[in-house]
């Protein structure tokens, strides 16, 4: 038996433990073939949880959480509790709290699956958003004033260090040197893009924009630098995502773009993101949040989690099991499912898991 590793699973909310149950599966599937351990251990931290003892992160949590080698969540979010409670206290507090200052979040097309890009296909989008995700608007920096009066004033800063900026894009060049296509009509280099809003945002995203070019013209030769508006970059997704490479940005435009980015792979059934501590304890979760309405029935789209559960051994160095893994996805999309949406594949929850786990098994 190769390494073991320590993995945390928070199933959270509605339809979070169906999927992070089919995660385990393929990821247990993938321990045996490939040799290696996975420790497993459960917390139940959620809506319902909250619901019976109004804690949401503790934080004797984040200091046990700190003894893990990674994180699996399954989704946050609970119909009962108010919106932002959960998000914030468990979400957002984790991220800051084991300092996940990396968001990963591939977009690519898998083969069989839809997209609602007229003409498009898997070749065309495969490209990767490297978010910065601790900084900016998501600080919490700012406050009311005469709250609940005609005069009320509201104020969000977003705020960033050179600190911040330099280690975000420290990891993307580096993302960009090692996982990037070929820079297409460029040579044989990678492409690195920086989206931001130079224009109106005329501070922080000078800071970015310095930033950018002076740590690759130092350090990253070798890698193609570009620049696109955000605004510009939602158009060119839909219009050209065959463009881009690795595309790096702050954390609310990265929040938006990467939304986009799902649903032109296909939808949040096939979306999965890294909150990544490269120094540290990532976490890793599907993007489609916890869907309530389908909780229990067993039609809801695991792969997200699956996928997931696939960066995660990615981030972990057990590359050959995180391939196979993505190379059974890949099957099953084109040759089993009819779709991508709950209750429409032709398969349930679980048989899904199954395809998938058989697949890496195989």
């Amino acid at each position: 038996m190769g390494k073991s590793y320590k993995i945390a699973v928070m199933p959270g909310d509605g339809t979070g433990p169906e999927v992070t149950v089919e995660a385990v599966k393929v990821l247990n599937a993938a321990a045996e073939k490939f040799g290696f351990k996975l420790d497993l251990t459960e917390f139940d931290f959620g809506g319902e949880r909250y619901k019976r003892t109004g804690e949401t992160l503790p934080d004797s949590a984040i200091e046990e959480l700190r003894k893990f080698d990674s994180i699996l969540l399954g989704a946050i979010g609970h119909p009962d509790v108010a919106p932002g409670i959960l998000e914030k206290g468990i979400l957002l507090k984790a991220r800051f709290e084991l300092d996940q200052y990396i968001n990963l979040r591939p977009v690519k097309l898998y083969p069989g699956v839809e997209t609602p890009l007229k003409d498009k296909g898997p070749d065309d989008v495969d490209f990767v958003v490297v978010r910065e995700n601790t900084g900016g608007l998501y600080t919490g920096t700012g406050g009311f004033s005469m709250k609940g009066t005609a005069e009320e004033v509201a104020v969000q800063s977003a705020v960033y260090t050179r600190f911040m900026v330099d280690r975000c894009l420290k990891y993307a060049f580096e993302y960009a040197r090692k996982y990037g296509k070929k820079a297409r009509d460029k040579g044989d280099n990678n492409t690195l893009a920086l989206s931001g809003k130079t224009n109106v945002l005329t501070y922080v995203y000078d800071l970015w924009e310095r930033a950018f070019h002076e740590m690759g013209e130092k350090d990253y030769p070798d890698i193609v630098r570009e620049y696109y508006h955000v605004d510009a970059t939602c158009m060119w997704f839909v219009k050209n995502p065959e463009w881009f490479d690795v595309i790096v940005t702050g954390n609310m435009f990265g929040d938006i773009i990467t939304d986009l980015g799902a649903m032109i792979q296909g939808g949040m059934g096939i979306a999965a993101g890294g909150n990544l501590n490269p120094e540290g304890v990532s976490m890793f979760e599907p993007i489609g949040g916890s869907a309530p309405k389908y909780t229990g029935k067993g039609v809801i789209n695991p792969l997200a989690a699956i996928c997931a559960g696939q960066m995660m051994l990615e981030t972990l160095g057990e590359d050959e099991a995180a391939i196979k893994i993505e190379d059974s996805v890949k099957f099953v999309t084109a040759n089993k499912l009819k779709s991508m949406q709950a209750g429409r594949m032709g398969y349930s929850t679980s048989a899904v898991g199954d395809l998938v786990a058989e697949a890496v098994a195989g």
